[in-house]
């Protein structure tokens, strides 16, 4: 099994694309800056994130309302030096609900929410697993 993506159901497809692209700087698979799909990968790895609009989900499956409460989902992203990404981020509009600070001894981390509420982890590996 490998995991081809984490697919966010979101409301304001192209705040979440800005966020995605600009702020946290994914490349695009397509450039469909109105959706209502797109696929967003790092620089590196091979798992990618895909944003789907809410609506458009709820048709097809009959039964998904368009307001989401509490969290339903969590994107964790990896980066080498979580201190200059946090700030580069910040500089370009996110806004971090805790962090950087340690989770364990072998991980830093740091939270945020695009524009939709959804959770975003940042992780720095201190100790990569042997």
């Amino acid at each position: 099994m490998e995991l081809a993506q984490v697919r966010l159901l979101v409301t304001d497809f192209a705040a979440c694309y800005r966020f995605y692209s600009e702020v946290l700087g994914l490349k695009p698979q397509s450039g469909a800056t109105e959706g209502p799909y797109e696929k967003f990968s790092p620089a590196t790895g091979s798992a990618g994130i895909a944003l789907q609009d809410r609506a458009m989900m709820a048709e097809m499956l009959g039964e998904l309302g368009d307001a989401a409460t509490g969290h339903r989902s969590l994107v964790v992203l990896r980066v080498d030096d979580l201190d200059a990404y946090c700030e580069q981020v910040v500089a370009r509009g996110a806004v971090m609900l805790q962090g950087p600070t340690h989770m364990a001894a072998r991980m830093r981390v740091a939270h945020l929410k695009d524009p939709e509420g959804n959770l975003v982890e940042l992780q720095e590996w201190l100790l990569l697993r042997t």
